[in-house]
């Protein structure tokens, strides 16, 4: 999927999919498959998965509209092309054929969710597990979408519509497009060995697809070039404490405090006190969480960290207070920000819960 986004095209993709469709014979509707999940499916992913993240609708489908048809489309080319030799070659197991390029398509549609939104492995299934509620919902009203898109494909309509909304219909593409430019001049930059800042943001592009290994590479890559680069230090700490690797994190960690205390609004200590206690050490993991809940006193996050912290040590009266906190300021944290902050609301109110069950 990213080499699709690097290198792909909507207007290849989508005469992928014309092409195949008429190759399976079906000349009089070549264009239904592609209308559908240009219309339909990839549309309601994008909706769906915007309830998931709370993210601006306007601002989601400029940027990820496009790439997200691209890998969308080129999925379903692959697919059917095993699937129309078998309907050829093996009439008899065509229905079986059916099945597995079904469960194909919605795994690498599971993949074009990951790499194109950048959500996590459940978000993502929630997503592809969701997206059949769109095109079943074409299928009540077939009988009039049926004739708007055969309308909507006449000769006469394209060409007027070409005319008149030739530069729209261009701008389709242009997020798969501006992407890829971005990325290029990235990795033009990159032949300057002394430019530590290109190898970082291609980092973090490699990091929002979900590809980590290419991440970390990118990371190590800057730090190689300028060992001050700050920012590179902590998302190879992050990582490395997601992954368990805590002496890792720890030495990535004490380079950022070196560097710059309050790097990324202080958010370097709440990683840190995170580390201490997944390595159970408490009272490393309070000291640290305090200094930043003293400097960010409305972060869910943090605060659900540092009851963890407080109730390790046995300050169990504290650590409930903390987590009230918690569920309140995600209650109250601007709406743009509410659904990704959510997490640690629910948490924070498990803990109170088992707090409250103990005391029972």
């Amino acid at each position: 999927m990213g080499a699709i986004l690097d290198q792909g095209s909507l207007l290849f993709a989508s005469f992928a999919v014309m092409a195949l469709t008429l190759v399976e014979r079906l000349p009089l509707i070549f264009y239904m498959p592609l209308l559908g999940l240009a219309l339909v499916y990839v549309p309601g992913i994008l909706l769906i998965g915007l309830l998931l993240s709370g993210a601006g609708v306007n601002v989601a489908f400029r940027r990820d509209y496009a790439p997200l048809l691209t890998c969308v489309a080129m999925s379903w080319t692959i697919v059917n092309i095993p699937l129309l030799l078998a309907n050829w070659l093996l009439p008899r197991a065509a229905t079986t054929a059916a099945g597995f390029s079904l469960a194909w398509f919605a795994l690498l549609v599971f993949q074009a969710v990951r790499t194109v939104l950048g959500t996590s492995n459940g978000a993502a299934f929630a997503v592809v597990a969701l997206s059949w509620l769109p095109p079943v919902g074409a299928a009540f009203l077939w009988g009039p979408l049926h004739f708007i898109l055969g309308w909507l494909a006449s000769p006469f309509f394209l060409f007027y519509a070409w005319y008149f909304l030739g530069g729209e219909i261009g701008n389709l593409g242009s997020g798969l497009r501006t992407q890829q430019s971005f990325r290029r001049n990235l990795e033009a930059a990159t032949v300057n060995p002394h430019d530590a800042e290109a190898q970082y943001q291609l980092g973090l592009i490699a990091q929002q697809r979900r590809q980590t290994s290419e991440a970390i590479n990118r990371f190590q890559k800057a730090v190689s070039i300028n060992p001050g680069e700050t920012d590179a230090h902590y998302q190879l700490g992050r990582i490395a404490r997601r992954q368990g690797n805590l002496k890792e994190a720890l030495g990535q960690f004490q380079t950022v405090l070196d560097q710059d205390e309050k790097h990324h609004q202080s958010e370097i200590l709440r990683e840190l006190g995170a580390l201490y206690l997944s390595a159970r050490q408490f009272e490393d993991a309070v000291s640290e969480l305090n200094n930043y809940v003293e400097r960010r006193p409305y972060d869910p996050e943090g605060l659900y960290y540092y009851g963890q912290a407080l109730e390790g040590v046995g300050r169990n009266a504290e650590a409930a207070e903390m987590y009230r906190r918690s569920v309140e300021s995600a209650s109250t944290a601007p709406r743009y920000i509410q659904r990704s902050v959510a997490q640690w609301s629910r948490l924070a109110q498990k803990a109170l819960r088992n707090a409250s069950n103990n005391r029972n």
